[in-house]
């Protein structure tokens, strides 16, 4: 379901959007997509870039990454619906766990997209204004990688990303951790 406002001309006015992001790469090709579709579009690689963009700027939209740098999108989100809870703000992981998904919808992201997404992925998600109750149900068993996974990265979350803390937290060395993440990293 989409929002037929949304809906974009070349005769409209440009929708302000901001991108945060840390890869200068898939920034920088996210920027020009949204630019040919009419947007303005600012970037920011930090909570503390986005926090100084803010100061001079109101965004209709926002793509925030949820692993920046040591950094965590989470707060980016938290900041843009406090500064206007009408932000539609989509959120992109290289890898999308259940406890972080949650956690983005509760600090008020509209969506929560594993990548790769491209932009039509995200115009569509920005567009969408509820749930969909006809989403099948997943009848499969969670492995125990899973599990595992989704445990040591909520705890990560928790832990605004510091991993030594979640180490700690979890009962294991931080470079045995580290080996973890190395295997199936965040992005």
């Amino acid at each position: 379901m989409t929002d037929p406002e949304l809906e974009l001309t070349a005769q409209d006015e440009a929708l302000p959007l901001v991108i945060v992001e840390d890869d200068p790469a898939f920034a920088r090709t996210l920027r020009r997509s949204f630019e040919r579709r009419g947007y303005a579009v600012e970037h920011a690689a930090s909570p503390e870039e986005l926090e100084a963009l803010l100061e001079s700027h109101d965004f209709q939209f926002a793509v925030v990454d949820l692993k920046l740098g040591t950094g965590s999108g989470l707060t980016c989100v938290q900041m843009l619906a406090e500064r206007d809870p009408e932000t539609r703000i989509v959120v992109l992981t290289g890898f999308a766990s259940i406890a972080t998904a949650v956690e983005a919808i509760k600090l008020g992201a509209a969506h929560y997209l594993a990548k790769p997404a491209n932009t039509d992925d995200i115009e569509e998600a920005f567009g969408r204004v509820g749930g969909d109750p006809t989403v099948p149900l997943d009848t499969r068993k969670t492995s125990i990688k899973t599990v595992e996974w989704e445990y040591i990265h909520s705890t990560l979350v928790e832990c605004d990303f510091n991993i030594s803390e979640a180490a700690r937290r979890l009962g294991m060395h931080r470079r045995t951790l580290a080996r973890k993440l190395e295997k199936r990293p965040l992005r």
